[in-house]
């Protein structure tokens, strides 16, 4: 163990960490939930170190940081983004709102790193100070929701949007395979006119094509950093020209649009652009649903259910019932569905505590918003490999829906009339007949006149 000092007192660190004590502190002030389910997830981390990374050079270009310093600085950020350093970044998500003492773990481990490397000792903040040197120019005020949007905007580019891409193709490829097989559509889960597999599957595509849409168009808002505004919008000791050229360094570093916030009395008050990006993944669930809602009512079965679509066979389906197959690929992007929604509530609730000058709940934001982002990349490019790209059409089934659907009279209602149309569907669902039998048996359309005008084919477009 070393001892550390901070404005509290001497505490003892462990001499094999990086962290000093207002780590320590922390972790030995929040014991809860203290297994790694609960860090501090390790994107905010390398975001910290980027923003780190960007300050020592334009401080230096400033001339506010030596050059041996801004060298020392930016070889341990460099290393933290490598995954060098995880193991120093133990702390939890509940903990102080503004997320301080994440932001002074990374503080704390980079001067330590960076006097370890200068070859002084671990703990006397000389030569680089955790506060004076690696966070010059900043507050955890402005620090921590520039880290959230930069491990946000970072993860949706990454991994969310080429995932929710890949779905999206697929689901298209098989709408234009299917473009020309016969199906019954249904409303209120009950029988209604016809249309083609590839249609409905058409639909689906471009629900996740507008769930894309959407998830964009929240990214400008997230591309605005509050950094610069320190501790409560004003940008005290922060130079006039550190927030613009740090918003240009960053965007250097990420190749992506990150620009300075315009008001950072805004940005640093409250998280509103987290929660429209939350909520942009909250519609993309809602398409999931629906879509994958669909895929189990059609592949219901094998034999007493809807059986017009089967489903990838992955595993077995009950310990119990012999040969039995479940839906699970459909079952486990439910519950992604499920975790993402709870999660923007989590989102929608902590942005409420927006007090003032700070937000004192960001910690649990970016938590559970990048937790959704993660579940639903991998649960969507998972479910396309397992699950939507083996579906296969049940092609005898879907035939027989649809000649056997009373809904097809529809059709017969600019020939013979609503009322006549619905004469010949009650008689034919009451006598258990076609159409064709009941129509002929009430002298309402010769075998001529019904053949000409019910063609399933001719009713999945405007006529």
């Amino acid at each position: 163990m070393r001892s550390e000092k901070d404005s509290i007192g001497k505490i003892e660190v462990p001499n094999d960490k990086y962290w000093g004590a207002q780590t320590q502190r922390s972790l030995q002030n929040f014991s809860i939930g203290k297994n790694a389910l609960n860090r501090m997830p390790i994107e905010v981390i390398y975001a910290y170190a980027i923003i780190k990374k960007s300050a020592a050079i334009v401080n230096c270009e400033l001339n506010l940081l030596d050059k041996e310093k801004e060298k020392a600085i930016v070889q341990v950020a460099d290393e933290i983004l490598e995954g060098k350093l995880d193991d120093h970044f133990p702390l939890i998500v509940w903990q102080t709102g503004s997320g301080t003492q994440t932001h002074m773990n990374v503080n704390e481990v980079i001067s330590n790193r960076a006097i370890d490397i200068l070859g002084g000792q671990m703990g006397s903040k000389d030569p680089v100070h955790p506060n004076d040197d690696v966070n010059k120019s900043q507050s955890s005020n402005d620090t921590f929701p520039t880290a959230m949007h930069i491990s946000a905007y970072t993860m949706v580019q990454n991994s969310l949007l080429p995932s929710l891409n890949y779905f999206e193709k697929e689901m298209q490829t098989k709408a234009d395979e299917y473009v020309d097989l016969m199906k019954i559509g249904r409303t209120h889960l009950m029988d209604a006119a016809p249309l083609t597999l590839g249609q409905e599957f058409s639909g689906y595509a471009t629900k996740l094509r507008n769930a894309s849409i959407a998830i964009k168009q929240t990214l400008p808002l997230i591309s605005e950093l509050a950094i610069g505004g320190t501790a409560v919008g004003t940008g005290l000791n922060a130079h006039p020209e550190f927030a613009e050229k740090m918003a240009k360094e960053i965007a250097k570093e990420t190749r992506l649009p990150f620009v300075s916030a315009p008001n950072k009395f805004e940005s640093i008050a409250c998280s509103d652009a987290i929660v429209g990006l939350s909520g942009s993944l909250k519609q993309l669930t809602m398409a999931l649903i629906k879509i994958i809602n669909d895929l189990r009512w059609l592949s219901s079965g094998p034999r007493c259910g809807l059986g017009e679509v089967t489903l990838p066979a992955n595993e077995p389906g009950s310990s119990i019932m012999p040969g039995k197959v479940n839906p699970t690929q459909c079952e486990a992007m439910l519950m992604v569905c499920a975790q993402v929604i709870g999660n923007d509530l989590s989102i929608t609730l902590a942005n409420s505590q927006s007090n003032f000058e700070v937000n004192s709940n960001r910690p649990v934001m970016i938590f559970n918003l990048l937790q959704s982002v993660e579940l639903l990349a991998d649960g969507m490019r998972n479910f396309t490999d397992k699950c939507l790209k083996g579906i296969e059409p049940n092609k005898e089934v879907l035939q027989s829906n649809v000649d056997r659907s009373l809904m097809l009279a529809t059709v017969l209602n600019a020939e013979i009339g609503y009322d006549n149309a619905t004469k010949i569907v009650k008689k034919a669902h009451a006598e258990n007949k076609s159409l064709k039998e009941a129509a002929l048996e009430l002298k309402i359309l010769s075998e001529e006149e019904f053949d000409r005008i019910v063609d399933p084919k001719k009713m999945i477009k405007p006529q």
